[in-house]
């Protein structure tokens, strides 16, 4: 059976994404030092994302988005990361937090390590994901020709299965919930893609700054 190249095109990033971060995973049990791997999974992440740009018909370029829609996006992102950082009992965390350490042996920041790590949060993982997760998976879960239907048109149990399917992804998982919640409503309200990336955008970014300037290494 043929996959639908529109299909395909949204998902491959995802895949290509995960997978270089399971295999980190699996090197890392050798006591190999995988923090540069990021390089490969967002760099290969954002070539995808370039070389199939011309399908992606949701993100149309430049955006049609209103100063009351990205002051909206922008609020929400800001929300999202402020209850992320407080989101943390032990119920809400699945197995251990990834951790993502960016400092050398002598305790210094590796600058290089740090900016490829906001950009690829900040830049290039918003975009993948609400591609997949948004545009493609909770707009499938109502209507298999995803692309035909109508972001307003999504269905709540389209928005939660899709919420909780987001969740799974990440360590926190209930504030992963949250935050999928609160993309799904911003595209649905919107009918925009553009918003829930520069929502997710601001909350990765302004968390990337947070987590360099506390410390708090569990949280990348």
């Amino acid at each position: 059976m043929l996959i639908n190249k529109s299909v395909l095109v949204r998902v491959a990033p995802f895949i290509f994404y995960i997978a270089i971060m399971a295999l980190s995973g699996l090197l890392a049990d050798f006591g190999i030092d995988v923090r540069w791997t990021y390089t490969i999974r967002a760099g290969g992440t954002a070539w995808l994302l370039l070389y199939f740009r011309k399908y992606y018909i949701e993100l149309v370029w430049p955006p049609s988005l209103s100063l009351n829609t990205i002051f909206l996006s922008v609020l929400m992102g800001l929300l999202v990361f402020l209850l992320w950082i407080n989101l943390d009992q032990p119920w809400m965390i699945i197995g251990k937090a990834s951790s993502f350490d960016p400092r050398t042996a002598g305790g210094e920041l590796n600058y290089l390590m740090v900016a490829l790590r906001l950009a690829g949060a900040a830049l290039v993982v918003p975009v993948m994901e609400e591609l997949f997760w948004r545009s493609f998976i909770m707009r499938w879960i109502d209507r298999p020709d995803f692309s035909a239907l109508s972001p307003v048109n999504i269905s709540t149990k389209a928005l939660f299965i899709s919420s909780i399917l987001f969740a799974s992804e990440h360590g926190y998982w209930f504030a992963g919930l949250i935050a999928g919640l609160a993309y799904g409503l911003l595209y649905i309200r919107t009918q925009n893609l553009w918003a829930p990336v520069i929502a997710h955008a601001v909350t990765n970014g302004v968390l990337g700054v947070w987590v360099l300037y506390t410390g708090h290494w569990n949280y990348w």
